[in-house]
């Protein structure tokens, strides 16, 4: 990331919030905030609705560099740590309202 952005931009690799990962693989918040295997995708879509200005940026991530290709840049608004957790939060409330969308759907076709 340019110096530019130095103070008013966050990158955020899918990594930092992955429950498959420990904290020493590059997990950055508390496993009951992770969410296992993020998509880049989820992660642009919750950064839209918390209005972080995402950019999704092609680049390996070092640790993984064959797992993780792309990142995301947005604005610092806060803590890091407190955007990773609100990403997250977003993502599993996403996933959790397809699942119960699917459900019920299987549900009603069955009737």
């Amino acid at each position: 990331m340019s110096r530019e952005y130095s103070g008013k931009k966050v990158v955020i690799w899918p990594a930092y919030i992955d429950a498959s990962l420990t904290r020493s693989k590059g997990r950055k918040i508390p496993m009951k905030y992770a969410v296992k295997n993020p998509r880049i995708e989820e992660l642009l879509e919750a950064a839209r609705k918390l209005g972080l200005n995402p950019i999704v940026e092609e680049m390996a991530y070092p640790k993984f560099w064959w797992r993780y290709k792309e990142r995301v840049i947005i604005d610092k608004v806060e803590r890091k740590k407190d955007l990773l957790i609100k990403i997250s939060t977003i993502i599993k409330e996403e996933r959790e309202r397809k699942r119960a969308r699917r459900h019920t759907s299987i549900s009603s076709k069955s009737m």
